[in-house]
C-alpha cells in the first residue's frame, strides 16, 4: 500500500502544478517526471514503490482494453487512414523510445553521491537497491 500511496502523491503533486501553473502536460506527466528525478535523487526508495509497479506492470493489458474496444467503433471511419496511422504509431513510438532512452543514460550519468550506477544489464534497478 506504501507504493500505491507514494505514486498517488506524485500523481496529485503533478496534477496541483498543472492546474496551478498551467502548465501544457498532462498532470499525470508532470508527476511522473517529478517521481523519476525523486527517485534518481536518492529521494525516493526503490523498494517503497516496486512491489506497487510490480503490480501495475504485470496488469498492464487491462489498461488498453478499453481503448482496443474503442477503436472497433471506429474503425470504418480510419479504414481509409491505416498507412498513415502505422506510420504515425511508429514515429511516436520510436520517438519515445529514443527520449527515454536518452533520459535515463542522462540522468544515470549523474549518480546520487554514495550509489553506484545502474548496470546496464541488471533488471529493476538491482545497483540502487543493494544501496537501500
Amino acid at each position: 500500500m506504501q507504493g500505491f500511496a507514494v505514486l498517488l502523491v506524485f500523481y496529485l503533486v503533478g496534477m496541483f502544478i498543472q492546474k496551478v501553473l498551467h502548465v501544457p502536460l498532462p498532470s499525470n506527466v508532470i508527476g511522473l517526471v517529478l517521481f523519476t528525478l525523486f527517485l534518481f535523487m536518492g529521494l525516493i526508495k526503490l523498494k517503497w514503490v516496486e512491489s506497487a509497479a510490480t503490480f501495475l506492470n504485470r496488469h498492464m493489458l487491462l489498461y488498453f482494453a478499453p481503448i482496443v474496444a474503442g477503436t472497433v467503433f471506429i474503425l470504418p471511419l480510419v479504414r481509409g487512414h491505416v498507412i498513415s496511422i502505422i506510420v504515425t504509431f511508429f514515429l511516436s513510438w520510436l520517438a519515445v523510445l529514443l527520449s527515454a532512452g536518452w533520459t535515463v543514460k542522462s540522468l544515470n550519468g549523474r549518480s546520487v553521491k554514495g550509489t553506484k550506477q545502474i548496470n546496464s544489464t541488471s533488471s529493476h534497478f538491482s545497483a540502487r537497491r543493494e544501496n537501500t
